[in-house]
């Protein structure tokens, strides 16, 4: 009963923040982005100010769906840093799952048009992404041992990043039928050929 209690817990928020980015999303089409504030929203979703805080830390937030203390995120990193697989697999494993949960293509034309129509959304989406991938970068490093930590686990989130980024234009740009999971795992057995050294023949 527990489990079920929390898990219609759990999806009433995500339907309370989905709502939230959703109207955030249509004000901001309508009006503009400074055209309605935070409490114009509330009142459109029927929650209050202290609710979209719970949520969301600004109103940029909102209108790109980056909620604040998703349990599934905190469950995916949890998952991750209790694998003792390789490092590199279990972080592409990460992003993967990731993409399935969250699904980044859903509504990315829309989210695209908001920010021609707005470019100053533009920095507040590189401030959270940059914030995300330095969170990554936290992350995996609790998982490395021995020198250079700092150096080593920025090399593969960008790597892993630079991964994720192709596999998404080609799902989005060129209607791939592969999945997102094929797409980075064709893509990274490239790159391990690409950056294992060539053994010599004597």
């Amino acid at each position: 009963m527990e489990t079920s209690a929390e898990s219609l817990r759990e999806r009433r928020r995500r339907e309370t923040a989905d709502a939230l980015t959703a109207t955030a999303r249509r004000l901001t089409t309508e009006q503009g982005f400074t055209g309605f504030t935070v409490d114009e929203l509330c009142a459109e979703v029927g929650v209050s100010r202290r609710t979209f805080f719970n949520y969301f830390a600004s109103k940029e937030h909102a209108v790109f769906g980056f909620t604040a203390n998703d349990p599934r995120s905190e469950a995916l990193d949890a998952e991750f840093l209790a694998r003792d697989g390789d490092l590199l697999s279990d972080f592409v494993e990460l992003s993967v799952r990731r993409f399935e949960v969250f699904n980044p293509i859903d509504g990315a034309r829309g989210l695209f048009a908001l920010i021609d129509q707005e470019p100053r959304l533009l920095k507040s989406l590189f401030d959270q992404l940059g914030e995300n991938e330095r969170r990554d970068r936290e992350l995996v490093a609790r998982r490395m041992t021995g020198d250079d930590v700092e150096l080593r686990a920025e090399v593969l989130v960008h790597s892993v990043g630079a991964l994720v980024r192709m596999c998404m234009d080609q799902t989005l740009h060129q209607s791939s039928p592969e999945s997102f999971r094929d797409l980075i795992a064709q893509r990274l057995r490239v790159a391990r050929s690409l950056l294992v050294p060539t053994q010599k023949v004597d």
